[in-house]
């Protein structure tokens, strides 16, 4: 099953920004040794061969990849035998949960030991990285044509927003491998009952939602993340906020607590206040596609990937109900939604052989063939829906491996990664992590009823200047 991206503290599938404990127990225990099985395809080779490179360039080096668990993941992970086929280079992969990941890899970035070559990277993660310079830069590895066969790889087929979510300054830190975008999704039959349509403004959604919503009969008209978490409602109320027109910069000064952003923390406290279940300020992306595939919602805003969950045949009751929506557009006129992305860094401590093992490892992971290989290709259930490819998701094979998630599932993800996402949509600064942690926190006091909205967020201003100031 695929699985959407964002922080939860409780489900090891979803990412988390900080780590709330100690070091895994072992890391041997995590760490996946493969054997060769004919999953692996180890032989297929062929379509990586026609690039013009020599694979072969870093043979004899070991390299650890940290990633988290899931799905989309093990299905790289079963490439594995492939890939050591293809460069000579032994691959180690270490899973490490979502809450660990980024502490992991800070630590090890920090310190320069050196352990992950790579690793599943936050992109929120990149301005503190880079100010740090703590990974490579990569327009030199895609510039040279004895690292990369630019018309074979052709970067620029990834996915312009995703790409972008990981460069800073025009320049790439890191290349996507899988992610996500936040889509409106909807019970067809229901809207269809009541003679209703998709929002295309935050009017048109609080007024679906009131005419669904019937709590005596178990029927809620709409959903969205409440838990606290930089990636959770603090993943949503971004788009609110860019919806009502605000920002999160008046000059250089970073600023939480304008006019705008007061009225749009108001509007989400009262669409969850009238509309939502009253559980929802503690729920988080599983928990809405859970109510959802039960039958008690209307209408949610979240992952497009959370469409496995509502497809489960096991637990799902609305198959062939579902259909999708772009984000409507807020009273500024514009529909922002997330970006979010795993995808690989360089490790800027590492030998230079063992950056371009590292570097070929990337090419290999984010490459066309490896894209299909992992998910419509994918031999097992869970067919990859995060791939990163433009041609990836436009192709026919793409399109019927998706076909029963839904109405306008493949659509509505690919207009709103070209017309609705805008990568300064969280504030993209080295400090995001305390950040993130700070308004998340703001947020949630809001949404529970302790303090109004304003009250909220000027303190959590008062929380970020500190921060800023060090």
């Amino acid at each position: 099953m695929s699985h959407s991206r964002s922080d939860d503290r409780f489900n090891p599938s979803r990412r988390q920004t900080l780590a709330r404990g100690g070091a895994l127990a072992g890391a041997a225990a995590a760490a996946q040794m493969l054997p060769l099985t004919a999953n692996a395809q180890a032989g297929d080779l062929a379509g990586y061969q026609s690039a013009k490179i020599d694979w072969k360039q870093a043979s004899g080096e070991s390299i650890t990849v940290a990633v988290i668990p899931a799905s989309y993941f093990d299905n790289l992970i079963s490439l594995q035998p492939q890939f050591e086929a293809l460069t000579g280079i032994k691959l180690r992969f270490e899973k490490v949960p979502p809450g660990q990941i980024r502490q992991k890899a800070m630590l090890d970035l920090s310190s320069k030991t050196a352990t992950y070559a790579t690793h599943a990277a936050d992109p929120m993660y990149y301005p503190l990285y880079v100010a740090n310079k703590w990974v490579e830069p990569l327009d030199r590895y895609l510039s040279d044509a004895k690292l990369t066969d630019a018309a074979w790889y052709n970067y620029n087929d990834i996915l312009k927003a995703w790409r972008d979510a990981v460069s800073m300054e025009g320049k790439p830190y890191g290349v996507p491998f899988d992610g996500e975008v936040t889509v409106q999704v909807y019970r067809k039959d229901l809207y269809e009952a009541k003679g209703l349509k998709p929002a295309t403004t935050y009017d048109e959604l609080l007024a679906n939602a009131k005419a669904l919503t019937d709590p005596a009969n178990r029927m809620y008209g709409l959903a969205m993340r409440g838990f606290a978490g930089a990636g959770q409602n603090m993943y949503i109320y971004p788009s609110i906020l860019r919806g009502f027109g605000g920002g999160w910069f008046e000059g250089n000064n970073l600023v939480v607590n304008s006019p705008i952003a007061v009225r749009a923390l108001e509007w989400y406290v009262e669409a969850l206040n009238r509309y939502a279940p009253p559980a929802v300020r503690n729920w988080n992306w599983p928990d809405i596609a859970d109510a959802f595939s039960q039958g008690t919602l209307g209408c949610y805003l979240d992952a497009h990937s959370s469409a496995a969950v509502l497809n489960n045949p096991e637990k799902s009751k609305v198959i062939g109900k579902i259909g999708y929506a772009r984000w409507p557009k807020g009273p500024a006129g514009k529909g922002v939604t997330s970006i979010w992305n795993w995808s690989f860094p360089i490790n800027s401590a590492l030998s230079a052989r063992a950056k371009t093992a590292t570097w070929l490892f990337i090419q290999w992971a984010t490459a066309a063939e490896t894209q299909a290989l992992t998910s419509w290709k994918f031999a097992g259930a869970a067919k990859r829906s995060g791939v990163n490819r433009t041609s990836s998701w436009q192709s026919a094979d793409f399109a019927s491996s998706m076909a029963g998630m839904g109405d306008n599932f493949i659509k509505t993800a690919l207009d709103t990664l070209a017309q609705d996402t805008d990568v300064e949509w969280r504030p993209r600064v080295p400090q995001w992590p305390a950040i993130g942690e700070t308004m998340a926190t703001g947020i949630q006091a809001a949404l529970v009823g302790q303090k109004t909205a304003k009250a909220a967020l000027d303190e959590a201003q008062t929380r970020i200047q500190q921060i800023l100031r060090g």
